[in-house]
């Protein structure tokens, strides 16, 4: 895996995880009862950017790793997904 793919994958996998990690304890303003004048009753109540970032910084690095370590030791590789032998026989 050259360099730019590793970063390619790590960027791809950080914004999942902030879209899975995103509604994880989300508290909304009408769950709070505190509607702001002019807002969705579903936005955020008190939103924690920093947290927010670190978990899937962190959730993120793990997913990459284990992600980069079976693309890099080979255990999956581009050939397995060829279903239909359009990169011919390679046996």
């Amino acid at each position: 895996m050259s360099i730019t793919a590793a970063i390619v994958l790590y960027v791809v996998i950080w914004f999942v995880t902030m879209f899975v990690v995103l509604p994880i304890g989300l508290r909304t303003q009408g769950d709070e009862g505190k509607i702001v004048r002019g807002t969705h009753a579903g936005a955020p109540a008190n939103f924690k950017l920093g947290r927010t970032l670190i978990t899937v910084t962190i959730i993120g690095t793990v997913v990459w790793a284990i992600v980069a370590g079976i693309i890099v030791s080979g255990w999956i590789s581009v050939e397995d997904f060829d279903w239909f032998n359009r990169m011919g026989d390679t046996v």
